[in-house]
């Protein structure tokens, strides 16, 4: 049996899971900013940069694009790995600039967005090797561990 399983690819197939969840988040979040104006609640200060309808659509963009990126992890894309990076940390820095709309939401999905960036940036070389050589990443019952492969 040539099969090898790693713990680590299963952490950057999640990652491609975030993303999705991610750019959903965008998207509602872009098109809340879009229908409603007055769904968020901003003082005087106002938000960084834009008005309301340009976060809108930049948000909408962003989720778009996460969740295009997170279904090209998915799939086992190696490209997707290096744009799902990018993407999400645009998406962290939009949501700073966002935060005076709505801080803890902006707080938690700056995680998300490090918690991606983390798992694609440290793990997902796992998940390009193994989708390169066409090894599943199941392990069966009983399968000898391959050591010619330093994990670590």
């Amino acid at each position: 049996m040539n099969e090898r399983s790693s713990g680590w690819t299963g952490l950057a197939g999640f990652a491609g899971i975030l993303l999705l969840i991610a750019g959903l988040f965008a998207v509602f979040q872009g098109l809340a900013a879009l229908f409603s104006s007055s769904y968020y609640l901003v003082g005087e200060s106002g938000l960084l940069v834009f008005d309301f309808t340009s976060w809108g659509w930049i948000h909408l963009a962003t989720g778009v694009v996460l969740i295009a990126t997170g279904m090209g992890i998915m799939a086992g894309q190696t490209y997707a790995l290096v744009i799902g990076v990018i993407v999400a940390a645009i998406h962290a820095v939009a949501q700073i600039a966002f935060m005076s709309a709505y801080p803890v939401w902006a707080t938690i999905v700056i995680a998300l967005d490090v918690m991606i960036i983390y798992a694609l940036a440290t793990h997902g070389a796992f998940l390009r090797e193994e989708m390169a050589s066409g090894v599943t990443t199941t392990q069966t019952l009983g399968a000898v561990p391959d050591k010619s492969r330093k994990v670590g």
